[in-house]
């Protein structure tokens, strides 16, 4: 499992450096172009690009985040594999619960987030 685990964690970080990358740079333009908040939401709402582009990123750091949150649990608690298993994989389905609601919430129109 932990070597599951290893390269898991791996393969997510590989994918989550070309995101962070191309988010940071899109925060970067967004904040030299002058754009506020609502012009943004009108470039993202009804996007399956942005949409595909950041659910792909919650997933990945959904699964990214929680294990290394577990290696820190392991080595710096004497809480059980099990009790950290389950507190790790409950932080992780939180994350992506909440993460996918954000990603709905920038990319769906006005008429389907009220309908």
């Amino acid at each position: 499992m932990e070597r599951s685990l290893f390269l898991t964690q791996r393969l997510t970080a590989m994918a989550l450096g070309p995101l962070v990358l191309v988010h940071l740079g899109l925060i970067l333009f967004a904040v030299k172009g002058g754009l506020t908040a609502e012009e943004i939401l009108l470039r993202t709402q009804g996007s399956v690009g942005w949409a595909l582009f950041y659910g792909a990123f919650v997933v990945m750091a959904s699964i990214h985040g929680p294990i290394g949150l577990r290696n820190v649990l392991r080595e710096w608690t004497d809480l059980t594999t099990g009790l950290i298993n389950f507190v790790t994989a409950g932080f992780g389905f939180l994350l992506l619960f909440v993460g996918i609601r954000a990603v709905l919430a920038v990319t769906q129109t006005a008429t389907q987030i009220s309908g």
